[in-house]
């Protein structure tokens, strides 16, 4: 995929390690990105998280701050 040339590899974040990250870390210093679907959004998502399905990420990689990390799921 075209996109992950743009991504730095990291290791996976378990539940408990992001959360601890989100609350270690003050809101707009870091990018919570939900990747499902606008279904799935609506149902359930993560307070403060910004919606790009995976299937537009390629396109859509600008409106993502690359001086920000970023938590996906």
């Amino acid at each position: 995929m075209e996109w992950k040339q743009f991504l730095t590899p990291v290791a996976n974040l378990d539940p408990d390690a992001a959360r601890a990250f989100i609350s270690d870390h003050k809101e707009g210093t870091y990018t919570l990105l939900d990747v499902r679907q606008p279904g799935e959004y609506e149902k359930a998502r993560i307070p403060g998280a910004k919606l790009l399905p995976l299937p537009q990420l390629a396109d859509r990689l600008k409106e993502l701050d690359p001086e920000r990390p970023v938590i996906a799921y």
